[in-house]
């Protein structure tokens, strides 16, 4: 089968869920055996990154992807345009276009082209955002607009996969009416649980460091759990356009050589600074997933997450059993990492037991039979 992916952004070029997600399934496909070629923006300087058995096709410039916090109008636009016309030179090229939904502008090019193809065209939604979301998150004309794009996609015929069971829910909600499933899970690391051997008053972020993750309200949190666990230190693995805002935060509250940014690192320290965590935490008012939920708890290390109309991490939180859901205030999450703190060794075994228990259904390898299967029935 012939399959094009279509993503702005490559890992290991760029860092996050979305690009782990479409790196993870090319390889699939190919050692599935199947002609994979990846569309995508160009984040490297000289060669793009090799994906064995894909082809890596880089159409534009990344140029700014992030300006004030948020994504900028002109390199997705640029991408969609790019897209489009490369499928309509090969529109007869594929059986199955499989692009992200967001940042929109390639799907609605995809559907356009798909018109005139044979191709079947298949998105991903990572998330779908209420009105007044996006305005709160862009301002009203800016929002107003960017929902409305939003809804034009969503009226585009392709069959949906989604991320979250919030996500499925918000998009049929938008007036979805083709296909949809939600997928089993995104998590690709061991299956076989590990527990640290020595944990410490320790908490971890690591993700984006944007204004929707709020490190400000995460370090005022660990700031109010110090009143209570003086040796309690916070550790933020990542970047991004926020991190100064948060640093900036740390040394106003003299927080300075107890909340280490330690930029990006491997996953192979990434995983081991959870293993080593008392907790990992979040202050995030926006996820599609929580990958770092189940990433964590493969190492015993129970999360704390805050609630939220947009957070689709609660779904992966049993309250006691993996770790807590608390308010977004610093008050609220920080006595919410002192009760994970005080549980100590019960709520890390609950943790690993709850890993266990749903491990097959959350691992990646579920979803890549699913999203290879649709495309088996697609030709049949």
């Amino acid at each position: 089968m012939r399959v094009c992916l279509v993503y702005d952004h490559l890992y290991p070029a760029t860092i996050g869920g979305g690009e782990r997600w479409m790196h993870d399934l090319a390889l699939a496909l190919a050692r599935a055996g199947h002609e994979v070629t990846y569309l995508t923006m160009r984040h490297w300087n000289d060669e793009p990154p090799v994906l064995p058995g894909v082809e890596i096709v880089g159409l534009v410039p990344a140029g700014t992807v992030y300006a004030a916090e948020r994504r900028t109008l002109g390199p997705p636009t640029r991408f969609g345009l790019a897209v489009g016309r490369y499928l309509a030179r090969n529109r007869r090229r594929f059986d199955v276009v499989h692009t992200a939904a967001f940042p929109f502008f390639p799907l609605l090019a995809a559907g356009l082209v798909r018109r005139r193809s044979e191709f079947r065209l298949v998105a991903d939604w990572y998330e779908v955002w209420t009105r007044g979301y996006w305005q709160r998150y862009a301002g009203r004309v800016v929002g107003t607009i960017g929902w409305l794009v939003q809804r034009r996609c969503v009226r585009t015929p392709h069959r949906a996969f989604c991320i979250s069971r919030l996500t499925e829910r918000r998009l049929l909600e938008e007036g979805f009416r083709g296909e949809s499933s939600v997928l089993p899970g995104l998590y690709a690391g061991r299956v076989e649980p590990s527990e640290a051997r020595s944990v410490e008053q320790l908490v971890v972020y690591a993700g984006r460091i944007v204004g929707e993750k709020r490190l400000p309200l995460l370090v005022q949190a660990v700031a109010a759990a110090r009143r209570r666990l003086p040796e309690l230190r916070l550790e933020v693995i990542g970047d991004g356009p926020a991190r100064e805002r948060a640093e900036h935060e740390a040394v106003r509250l003299g927080l300075a050589e107890h909340v280490l940014f330690l930029g990006r690192r491997s996953q192979e320290e990434v995983e081991a600074a959870f293993a080593r965590a008392a907790c990992v935490a979040t202050a995030s008012e926006r996820e599609g997933y929580g990958l770092i939920v189940v990433e964590a708890a493969a190492r015993g290390t129970p999360s704390v997450v805050v609630a939220g109309d947009e957070n689709a991490a609660v779904e992966l939180v049993a309250a006691g059993v993996n770790g807590l859901v608390a308010e977004p205030s610093a008050d609220s999450l920080g006595a919410a990492i002192v009760e994970i703190v005080r549980l100590g060794a019960p709520l890390r075994e609950s943790t690993l037991a709850w890993f266990v228990e749903h491990a097959d259904e959350l691992t990646l390898d579920r979803s890549l039979e699913v999203v290879t299967r649709s495309y088996a029935n697609a030709s049949r």
